[in-house]
């Protein structure tokens, strides 16, 4: 399959069943709100590396989590009967957001790879997101210290999660699970993990077509959670 250019003078995405068999669909544009909230809206997001033209992908298969498929470990219940980590939602989304960056470029640099894909671009683009009350941040506290966290977005009832870090052994865990519990108590119906991991699917995270994330996709980002906006 081709990769298509998008047009810099126009919002618009080829169908993301067109994407190549590695999930890549569309190269170029910006990282603008608009073009942003367009993507994710038809089950595409940006991924790429820093240095280079803005990516635009969507794979198939698609990894999910469906709230109430949410499964917990028995090394986790201690954690939360001793209420070992404070859990916040948006009080330091740059801050979470910079760690997932650090997290990711130590892992490249693992890989011998270019740098973290969370690039100064996709940072200011989703801080504009947060502040546009799209873009959510779930922070990780022990005592007043930043252990662990995640972010993504949401928009109608489906959370796209985009990048996780932890300080602290299971700090990341802890917050995940805290986060699907609000959304399932807020009738959020998928999470979006986007590709697979061992750490996600232990969670009860689990592969599902591009034909049918799409599907759902269509049937809920217009529909209205319980909360909109920032959350506190």
């Amino acid at each position: 399959m081709p990769i298509y250019l998008l047009p810099e003078d126009e919002l618009i995405f080829p169908s993301p069943h067109l994407a190549n068999e590695d999930g890549i669909l569309a190269v170029g544009g910006d990282l603008s709100p608009e073009r942003l909230l367009l993507a994710y809206r038809h089950g595409i997001f940006p991924w790429y590396n820093p240095g280079e033209p803005i990516l635009w992908w969507s794979p198939d298969p698609r990894f999910v989590l469906y709230p109430s498929e949410l499964r917990i470990s028995k090394s986790m219940r201690p954690y939360f009967n001793q209420q070992k980590f404070k859990v916040t939602y948006d009080q330091a989304f740059a801050e979470v957001m910079k760690a997932c960056q650090v997290r990711t470029a130590e892992k490249e640099r693992r890989q011998r790879s270019i740098g973290s894909w969370i690039t100064r671009e996709m940072l200011a683009a989703y801080i504009q997101l947060h502040e546009m009350g799209y873009a959510h941040s779930v922070e990780v506290w022990d005592k007043e210290q930043l252990v662990g966290g995640l972010y993504g977005l949401a928009i109608g009832k489906i959370f796209f999660g985009e990048s996780m870090f932890t300080k602290v052994n299971n700090a990341s865990k802890f917050g995940f699970i805290q986060l699907v519990r609000k959304l399932e108590a807020d009738h959020f119906a998928l999470i979006d993990c986007q590709q697979e991991t061992r750490h996600l699917a232990s969670l009860g995270a689990r592969s599902i077509s591009r034909k049918t994330f799409i599907r759902e996709l269509e049937q809920l980002v217009d529909q209205s959670p319980e909360e909109t906006g920032k959350w506190n």
